[in-house]
């Protein structure tokens, strides 16, 4: 049996999350708070073995009670439960030790499976935050210096660079003459500081 505490601020939510959460013979719960300072209480007297959190609540919200229950208590799983969709609170719930982010609209099937997944020690994440997650972690590459200064024609040009065409291609496509690509292409190597088409179709696709 996995002993669960609800912490959500309105009453009707956890009345029905209660409700939910009955109708699975491996789940129980056994205490409810409504903000993150009384969840702690309950988590020191009450061991649940998951705790199910919302974000925004008065007194203490989801994020700070989620970093000190994973402090004192790492053995006991934060799964977040919120209608925030928000990469901040996303990244610090999980920096702070929760074991996985769901938003309210989530299926009653899939909860139950996200419970018993943290609980065995598993991170749940929902539809697209995994992404998100990943993303946050390893952004991007920026452009380089000089690309802002690239007409939309020489990003254009580059970027069939990047395939692999040479300069009567790109004219055939752009329908321009080999002249004037080849005066872009010098362009567009000088203003990015590269020395030669290889290296602006790796640039070009490191960035893709």
């Amino acid at each position: 049996m996995i002993r669960i505490l609800l912490v959500d601020d309105q009453s009707l939510i956890r009345r029905g999350l209660k409700a939910l959460l009955k109708l699975e013979a491996t789940l129980q719960v056994v205490g409810e708070a409504d903000n993150g300072q009384t969840a702690i209480q309950l988590v020191e007297t009450l061991q649940p073995d998951v705790v199910l959190m919302d974000i925004r609540m008065p007194v203490m919200d989801g994020v700070a009670a989620t970093k000190e229950i994973s402090q004192r208590f790492p053995e006991i799983k934060v799964l977040v439960l919120t209608t925030f969709d928000d990469d901040q609170y996303l990244t610090q719930a999980l920096q702070y030790g929760a074991a996985g982010y769901l938003l309210k609209d989530t299926p009653p099937e899939e909860l139950a499976q996200a419970i018993q997944a943290v609980h065995k020690g598993y991170t749940h994440l929902g539809p697209g935050l995994g992404k998100r997650v990943m993303a946050q972690i390893h952004p991007p590459p920026s452009p380089p210096p000089g690309w802002e200064e690239l007409t939309p024609r020489e990003q254009e040009i580059l970027q069939l660079i990047a395939t692999g065409a040479s300069n009567r291609e790109i004219a055939q496509e752009l329908h321009i003459t080999e002249k004037t690509v080849k005066n872009h292409v010098t362009n567009i190597l000088s203003r990015l500081n590269l020395r030669d088409r290889t290296q602006a179709a790796i640039l070009v696709n490191s960035l893709n």
